[in-house]
């Protein structure tokens, strides 16, 4: 099993702290203080990550309903590993992370989901986002 990040769960805190209604039968502050004293757990043990399988269902579920408002995945439909391709050009996945996709766990996509976003080489990172801003420049 992959390891859920502290960068994460630090995502996750923030999310929760802009909400006002409940989300997953959590409320707000009932998930912020979960999320808190996860971080300050990982702090006491100086770790950047804890572990999926054994992680306590009361900090484990904020973090789902976080990991549930985002995209599932990184696809722009422009897969070039059917193509043959190792990796893939359109999302940054390798042919394995596209084939077993539905079958990882939220810690194993988040995963995929930093690394793609740290190597930017994927033309979702490029390619698509510089066409998107050329799109919103005012006309002259």
């Amino acid at each position: 099993m992959a390891g859920i990040y502290r960068t994460d769960i630090e995502a996750a805190l923030q999310w929760w702290r802009g909400r006002e209604v409940p989300v997953a039968g959590w409320t707000p502050q009932d998930a912020v203080a979960q999320l808190s004293t996860l971080l300050a757990l990982l702090d006491r043990h100086q770790e950047v990550e804890c572990d999926e399988a054994s992680m306590p269902a009361h900090f484990r579920d904020p973090w789902l309903a976080w990991y549930d408002s985002l995209p599932d995945t990184p696809c722009i439909a422009i897969c070039s590993t059917s193509q043959g391709d190792a990796l893939c050009k359109g999302c940054g996945r390798t042919f394995a992370e596209v084939q077993h996709w539905p079958e990882m766990s939220p810690a194993e996509k988040r995963a995929t989901w930093r690394r793609i976003t740290a190597e930017g080489t994927a033309w979702r990172f490029n390619r698509y986002a510089e066409r998107a801003q050329e799109r919103a420049k005012p006309q002259r």
